[in-house]
């Protein structure tokens, strides 16, 4: 008898500070590496989580001392990526003005994942924000 198996979900807790993005990034690449097929999710899926970690960070009103939590899993050929903050805000796509330097990041989500949203952490304290990432198409050369 066959049983499905569990996808491998990593989960990490970083300090909600600017400086730990390229870590979530680095931690990202590293559980990508040990997927068969984790090439084909690495561009498109760093973009995401570092504009998802940047925008905890910059937007969250919960306490300094507050961590953010990253998870990654593989389900149903999609990355599933969360980053999971103690704020209460919710994100909200805006159009951001030609010279404005900050303001792009949860449009480049909603165009790049498949689907995206944000849910009330378990335990009600907080939010994370999900974004599903299909595989790219691989290239195969003749």
């Amino acid at each position: 008898m066959l049983t499905a198996r569990r996808p491998r979900t990593f989960v990490a807790r970083l300090d909600s500070r600017a400086e730990s993005t390229p870590l979530a990034r680095y931690l990202l690449r590293a559980y990508l590496s040990g997927l068969p097929t984790g090439e084909r999710y690495c561009d498109t899926a760093e973009l995401l989580l570092g504009e998802l970690f940047a925008n905890a960070v910059q937007h969250s009103d919960a306490p300094a001392d507050r961590h953010i939590e990253i998870r990654f899993a593989l389900v149903n050929s999609r990355l599933r990526l969360e980053v999971h903050d103690a704020g209460s805000g919710r994100p909200s796509l805006r159009t951001a003005a030609p010279d404005d330097e900050y303001g792009r990041g949860l449009f480049l989500v909603d165009e790049l994942a498949e689907r995206w949203g944000c849910a009330t952490r378990p335990g009600g304290i907080g939010k994370f924000i999900w974004a599903l990432v299909a595989p790219a198409p691989s290239l195969v050369t003749v």
